[in-house]
């Protein structure tokens, strides 16, 4: 297997990839944001889930001569018209805070019922090699925002969040074998599993 370029910096991210990827994958070497030199990064500024992780793998490909997997995700509220959406991680501005978003979306949930708080995690997972063939795999999540933080697993809106497949218990409650294999980012890894062989060959 060749080594595989992963675009990102978040160190807990990175880890629940690598921990599924070996899993279904096992021999690849996963090389993080930090572990390739330094290249401008693109601005994640698509409308949809999918064109943002192509655009952070098409830039680390070029950069690195690297197969390139890339993923956007978020969470998306049904009384909020689907928003956060992409803007899931700077949804309360800048700089990106966890605590800041998640008080924030409480906030202007604060007056929906119970049983119109449905929601779900999407994620979208983009691979793309050097010579431009690309592939996109989608996972989700459903599952409800609660009104009080729960948990200090995971991370994002994971302490406000119950999945349908867990419930009585947020995501952020979870260990991490019962996490991966109901999450957004699990769903599509194992997706893409299969087919990455090939893509790496």
């Amino acid at each position: 297997m060749p080594d595989l370029h992963l675009a990102s910096r978040n160190a807990k991210k990175i880890a629940e990839m690598e921990r599924i990827l070996a899993e279904h994958v096992p021999g690849v070497r996963v090389l993080g944001l930090d572990d390739v030199d330094d290249y401008p990064e693109p601005v994640e500024d698509a409308p949809t889930f999918e064109g943002n992780a192509l655009l952070k793998a098409r830039a680390g490909a070029a950069a690195t001569g690297l197969p390139t997997i890339a993923d956007d995700s978020g969470l998306c509220v049904d009384a909020l018209n689907g928003m956060p959406g992409v803007l899931s991680a700077r949804w309360s501005g800048p700089p990106k805070d966890d605590a800041r978003n998640n008080r924030l979306l409480l906030d202007q949930l604060a007056d929906v019922p119970d049983e119109r708080r449905t929601a779900h995690f999407t994620c979208a997972i983009a691979v793309v090699r050097p010579d431009g063939r690309e592939h996109v795999v989608e996972g989700r999540m459903p599952g409800t925002v609660i009104r009080e933080v729960r948990g200090d697993g995971g991370f994002g809106y994971d302490v406000l969040f119950v999945a349908d497949a867990r419930p009585g218990v947020t995501t952020a409650e979870l260990d991490r074998a019962e996490k991966d294999a109901i999450s957004h980012r699990g769903l599509a890894l194992r997706a893409l599993a299969p087919d990455l062989p090939g893509l790496l060959a």
